[in-house]
């Protein structure tokens, strides 16, 4: 399905949220990263899919691979170790610690008492466990009855210590701040509700930094691309590229199209209703990063205004797409992206595949799109169920594609 959305505009970057989140903070948040062990260094790369975009029909399709970000495979590594450092310089305000000696572990006997708190389909938690793990203080993760073992463990290994409850992620949201009450714990969520907001904005302003990173290599104006595709969830990954390209282009910002899982469809039903909003279906979904019932108020704020369109896609075409780019597609790099990460190309596809559709978004020979494919295999045995190859084959091609001469 899928939904153009009437509130949409085409206007310069509103001031009132770009005191909540702007460039020279997503900025500063690079920095501070820089120098972190679970970071590898540079930029994720952009990778052309020419071969692609001629198949879908497209005149360009880049994407932008975090699966290279960390050894966590995934964006969410931008997000809760800068929540939870800026959440920490908030609490000791007169310390004067600088971030690089925090995520160095030199204030862990101060940080002894700190517990840390969240919710988690699995890639958010681990990147806490990891703030955590380095800063020195204690982390508590509260998981579903729909998160795998194969998601937990990588948790545990962290140093974190799990809780399981019955029910889905927003029950686990529910769990994690009734934790958080009972025991005097921080909740590092990056969904937001009423009364907490800061650090769900911290979150994203981390997301902000895969945007600038591209914006580096994106001098002037105008934008390279004409169109983005957003993977869903609560919304805090795409509000968190949306501010930043918003604010740098203006009026003149690329097209966005928000990507969901069918039966977590919050975004597009907030769309509809004008309000964050809840998913209409069961939740669960193969694209376990997406499968959220609860839009985040905090980061419809900025996705009411500036996406154009919500659109959903079931499990069997997020898998395709995770096998269209591990093989190559017509001789492209291969990618390792994973069952949320794939969901922007699914969403492209299902567009390019429907006239009417395409015609709909705006889509056709001249468009240049963006993907961002958010996660590599962070469940190894689930990818390569789903696409046949092991996570370790699919870079061994990717290797050897690199190696070409001229990657022809």
């Amino acid at each position: 399905m899928l939904f153009t959305n009437p509130a949409a505009t085409r206007r310069p970057y509103d001031p009132a949220l770009q005191r909540v989140m702007n460039l020279a903070t997503a900025r500063e948040s690079r920095q501070w990263l820089a120098g972190w062990t679970q970071l590898h260094r540079g930029s994720t790369p952009l990778h052309a899919l020419p071969h692609l975009a001629h198949q879908l029909g497209l005149g360009g399709l880049y994407l932008k691979d975090e699966s290279v970000r960390s050894p966590l495979a995934s964006f969410k590594v931008l997000g809760a170790p800068v929540a939870v450092l800026r959440l920490v310089l908030r609490q000791w305000p007169e310390a004067g610690w600088a971030p690089v000696d925090l995520l160095a572990g030199r204030h862990a006997d101060a940080l002894a008492g700190f517990t840390a708190i969240s919710a988690t389909d699995g890639n958010h938690g681990r990147a806490l466990a990891a703030a955590a793990q380095s800063m020195g203080c204690r982390c508590v993760i509260v998981l579903h009855a729909h998160v795998s073992a194969e998601r937990e463990q990588p948790i545990r290994d962290l140093g974190a210590e799990v809780v399981r409850i019955t029910g889905n992620y927003d029950d686990s949201v529910q769990e994690a701040e009734r934790l958080a009450r009972a025991h005097g714990w921080w909740v590092v969520s990056d969904t937001s509700y009423e009364g907490y907001e800061d650090i769900p904005r911290d979150v994203m302003q981390g997301y902000g930094i895969l945007v600038d990173e591209l914006l580096e290599r994106m001098p002037g104006t105008p934008c390279p691309f004409t169109h983005v595709m957003l993977q869903g969830g609560v919304g805090g990954l795409a509000a968190g590229v949306v501010a930043p390209l918003w604010e740098r282009y203006g009026a003149q910002r690329p097209t966005f199209i928000a990507v969901e899982p069918e039966q977590a469809d919050c975004l597009l039903q907030s769309a509809i209703a004008g309000r964050a909003s809840r998913a209409t279906g069961s939740v669960d979904s193969v694209m376990a990063g997406l499968a959220c019932g609860e839009t985040s108020p905090l980061a419809w704020r900025f996705l009411q205004p500036a996406v154009d369109h919500f659109m959903t896609v079931g499990d069997a075409q997020a898998e395709a797409a995770m096998r269209t780019l591990a093989g190559g597609a017509a001789g492209d790099v291969p990618v390792l992206s994973g069952e949320s990460g794939a969901a922007g190309l699914a969403g492209l596809a299902a567009l390019m595949a429907d006239p009417v559709q395409a015609a709909q978004a705006g889509l056709g020979a001249d468009s240049r799109v963006l993907l961002i494919s958010t996660e590599g295999a962070t469940a190894p045995g689930v990818y390569e169920a789903i696409t046949g190859r092991s996570p370790a084959s699919v870079l061994q091609a990717q290797a050897e594609w690199m190696a070409r001469p001229l990657h022809t």
